[in-house]
């Protein structure tokens, strides 16, 4: 049992809680790294238990990192209770963990193992729930953590975001409500005396996916998204979705390997900023790692 640090500090009480189910289920062993170097520590003398990370979707995130870089990762079957913020938790929501701490151990305990698909890109960086390129728009403000960077908003949502069916509608839908709203109120200032920002300002890309163009720089994209598989359907493919500024139906595409390139863009994935860069490669990997969930 891995207790982040920050959900120690945040909300020790769902700490306290989920310790106290966990423990009276099953045998555990309690560590509590304070930081990057510790929590690593941790995972590497786990042994034959099973690794459950007590913390927010950050917490999941380095646990993942880990067991990837040690190349462990279809080989563990781990295991997450939530802690934190609504926004700090959503992709763990989003992948099917319950966020209230009683109901997220006893999954742990009686829960089952899914194998889900999982995206890298080629400086070996992870993409679990999504990965989004917003194009016309600032991304988020960044904060400081840790070994990442994480959204301050709820990750993975935006205008025209693709999410997988029955997942994660009710949390990004009001988000998407807020975007709309605050996109509003720059359009209007943009026509006050002095604000000039055109509303379809856009990006240039160039989407390949496996190697079939989708969109090319002589036309801008109002948005990018790349959702891996959750391993039920066993295809092992990405879904791609290109949204033009102008209001017609998206490209969607599914593929093993994504190329994006232009001039200097940024992109989240899950609750990390990544970039800029010119160019990125997001390649699946099918039934890549394991997450133990509620049973249906």
């Amino acid at each position: 049992m891995v207790i982040d640090p920050v959900a120690r500090s945040t909300d020790g009480e769902s700490v306290r809680i989920a310790k106290d189910v966990l423990c009276a289920g099953a045998a555990a062993k309690i560590c509590l790294p304070d930081g990057p170097e510790e929590y690593a520590r941790a995972l590497a003398r786990r042994g034959h238990r099973r690794p459950v990370v007590i913390g927010d979707d950050r917490a999941l995130l380095r646990a993942v990192a880990l067991l990837h870089k040690e190349r462990d990762l279809a080989q563990v079957a781990l295991a997450v209770v939530p802690v934190g913020a609504p926004g700090a938790v959503a992709l763990s929501r989003a992948l099917g963990v319950p966020t209230d701490a009683v109901a997220a151990a006893r999954a742990v305990l009686d829960g089952t193992e899914h194998s889900l698909d999982l995206l890298t890109d080629d400086s070996d960086g992870i993409v679990l729930g999504g990965l989004d390129i917003p194009c016309g728009r600032r991304l988020p403000r960044q904060r400081e953590g840790g070994d990442e960077t994480a959204y301050e908003a709820v990750p993975g949502a935006g205008p025209g975001a693709d999410v997988r069916a029955g997942r994660r509608d009710a949390w990004w839908v009001p988000l998407v409500r807020r975007v709309r709203t605050a996109l509003s109120l720059l359009t209007a200032a943009a026509g006050a005396p002095g604000g000039r920002r055109s509303r379809t300002a856009g990006h240039r890309l160039r989407v390949e996916a496996d190697g079939v163009v989708l969109a090319d720089l002589d036309r801008p994209v109002r948005w990018v998204s790349v959702t891996p598989g959750d391993g039920d359907d066993g295809t092992g493919l990405a879904e791609v979705v290109v949204h033009w500024q102008e209001a017609e139906p998206p490209v969607r595409a599914r593929a093993r390997a994504v190329t994006v390139s232009g001039t200097d863009f940024r992109y989240r994935a899950d609750v990390v900023v990544g970039g800029p860069v010119r160019t990125r490669t997001w390649t699946v990997h099918p039934d890549a790692w394991r997450l133990t969930l509620p049973h249906d």
